[in-house]
């Protein structure tokens, strides 16, 4: 959840520092600080609130060195204020620490720290580290090796980064566990480190990303890694072909909203090279996996969070609809504590659009050690949970800012029917025909997509008369029940208003109660094998007074009789119906939540990356 950003070189740390923390409050955060070296001691700045009130004490107070770190912190320990905002500084003011993680012995270890004469200026378990680290400094140890040494005490998963006035020339990183990534930013005379590469893709796409039980080095001219152990490190660099500029706003007015409509081409970046349109033939280089390993497989467990996980239950269906392989979602925080029946044969499947929430790489770890093959769908490039995975397919979404995720959503949802064709063709359950028929199918998606998207005013005109609305409930069924599921999440994530997604059929087992002309039912009823049952749902619905809203099939006119409001998308096939009716819930819920007033790309008490449990 929480941001990092390091910085040092020849330039001003502090307006480079705070630049990457604006760039990754997308994580979301409660308090902000920054510190540089100025003058051979170390200057802090921190304030709680949004970043602006850190810019504001910033210029106040400007302060100014060749090195810096920054932090954004969201509270674990301690409420949410300037004393324990980071970054925290030792009592002698020779070392300062920023961290994400939660020191889970925190409380043991502070109790040893106090009876050892050190005096506590924050709530936090944090201000630990700082205080351990200048323990081991003052036994004449390096800054490397006193952080090395410090952070073996600490128990749970860690993100951690000292800098010291001792040696001015460089900042210290290391990585312990899934508490969130590490990257290393080369540049040319200077270098930097940022929790998310968005932080500074302004300034570099070459990037080092730290593996668990590892630290380094870092100064202007170079980087040392090594195990904790102390073992030398060979780490690859990554190149990132991200333009930085897809980072900004541009003609939108918030980042969800540019989000949701660059899902076209999302979408045609993620089947790109991936898809031979004339024979219908998919490859998943990535995957690693021969036609012999396709067949063994005897189920798929996929593990994920949030819209990851609706996402995993349109995969279900794609899945065993085209391969004939058993699947079973399960919510990744559930997974990592239960004892899933699971062996070589099975294949763990994982969604994350950072690749770096912890309950999910906790899946991965639980796979792991039971022998499964684990493959992840992931949107960062170069995340923890690509790294673990035996293979990987990534969603080509680019940089995703708002915390509501949309084209991660749809290009996850794409890559599962990628993926889905392709264990089809490897089994041998699809034939060339259906192939092509369906190389044929996601061709046109992009377009169709575009298409929905050009009514965007028509939701913006729908959200006058919904938003005073506190309750919506949202069916579905079959393949796109998951999608009212999603539906229902984007709703009460951005506009704060309570909503229900519901399987259509289960509507008179209990939600039916519900429905009174204070309750909306919004109704996903597309031209499929399901469409008569979705249509007696809407019409129980009205015959209770209950206002309709139906994303349907564009020409249906019988529909147009029996709802409120119609919101038409045109005519796909079956199985790639929840990639488009999923955009009209996007907008809805967008327009909706700007209507309300809030926060639309950065919504109360969540973050982009869970990387706490």
């Amino acid at each position: 959840m929480c941001g990092i950003v390091g910085y040092i070189g020849p330039q001003d740390a502090a307006p480079i520092i705070l630049d990457g923390l604006k760039r990754l409050e997308y994580r979301g955060y409660d308090s902000a600080g920054l510190a540089v070296i100025q003058d051979s001691a170390i200057a802090v700045r921190r304030d709680v609130g949004k970043l602006d009130n850190l810019t504001r004490l910033f210029q106040q107070s400007p302060i100014s060195g060749q090195i810096g770190v920054g932090h954004t912190r969201w509270a674990t320990h301690g409420e949410p204020s300037a004393r324990n905002a980071h970054p925290h500084i030792s009592m002698s003011g020779r070392v300062v620490v920023v961290h994400n993680g939660i020191v889970e012995n925190y409380r043991e270890l502070k109790d040893e720290l106090i009876a050892g004469g050190a005096v506590f200026n924050s709530d936090t378990d944090t201000e630990v580290i700082v205080h351990l680290i200048e323990r081991y400094l003052g036994c004449d140890s390096s800054l490397t090796e006193a952080t090395r040494l410090a952070v073996q005490h600490l128990r749970g998963a860690h993100a951690v980064v000292a800098m010291s006035i001792q040696e001015p020339d460089r900042l210290v990183t290391t990585r312990i566990g899934n508490a969130g990534g590490v990257a290393i930013g080369l540049g040319d005379g200077e270098n930097f480190i940022a929790s998310d590469i968005p932080a500074v893709l302004g300034h570099t796409r070459r990037f080092i990303f730290l593996e668990s039980r590892q630290i380094a080095t870092v100064t202007c001219d170079g980087y040392m890694i090594q195990t904790l152990g102390g073992e030398p490190v060979l780490a690859r660099i990554a190149s990132i072909d991200w333009n930085p500029m897809s980072a900004e706003l541009g003609e939108y007015k918030h980042f969800m909203q540019k989000e949701i409509f660059e899902q076209a081409r999302a979408l045609t970046d993620t089947v790109r090279g991936r898809i031979d349109f004339e024979t219908g033939q998919v490859t998943l280089t990535d995957l690693k996996l021969t036609a012999e390993e396709a067949g063994r497989i005897n189920r798929i467990v996929a593990a994920a969070c949030g819209t990851s996980a609706y996402s995993a239950l349109i995969g279900k269906y794609l899945v065993e609809e085209l391969a004939r392989i058993p699947v079973e979602v399960d919510y990744a925080s559930e997974f990592r504590y239960r004892d899933p029946i699971i062996d070589s044969d099975s294949v763990v499947l994982t969604i994350t659009q950072s690749g770096e929430t912890v309950d999910t790489l906790a899946a991965i770890e639980e796979a792991r050690l039971k022998k499964a093959r684990v493959w992840s769908i992931v949107n960062a490039i170069g995340s923890q949970a690509m790294r673990l995975s035996d293979g990987f397919i990534t969603m080509q979404a680019g940089p995703e800012i708002g915390v509501a995720s949309t084209k991660a959503f749809t290009t996850s949802v794409m890559d599962q029917v990628l993926l889905a064709l392709y264990l089809g063709q490897l089994r041998g359950t699809l034939s060339a025909a259906d192939l092509r028929r369906h190389a044929r199918d996601i061709a046109r998606l992009p377009d169709i997509v575009g298409r929905v998207l050009e009514d965007n005013a028509r939701y913006s005109e729908l959200a006058v008369g919904l938003a005073g609305f506190n309750n919506f409930l949202y069916l579905g069924r079959g393949i796109n029940y998951p999608v009212a599921l999603e539906g229902a999440l984007k709703l009460k994530e951005i506009s704060y208003i309570h909503a229900e997604g519901y399987p259509a059929g289960e509507m008179k087992h209990g939600p039916i109660a519900l429905i009174n002309e204070n309750m909306p039912t919004l109704a996903i009823i597309l031209r499929d094998h399901v469409y008569d049952k979705m249509l007696s749902q809407v019409e129980q619905a009205r015959a209770r007074g209950g206002i309709v809203i139906a994303v349907a099939t564009e020409g249906d006119t019988l529909i147009a009789e029996k709802a409120d409001h119609v919101l038409y998308v045109p005519e796909v096939p079956e199985l790639l119906s929840p990639i488009v009716s999923v955009i009209p819930l996007q907008l809805l819920a967008y327009h909706i939540a700007v209507r309300r007033g809030a926060d639309v790309d950065k919504p109360r008490n969540l973050a982009k990356s869970v990387t706490v449990e």
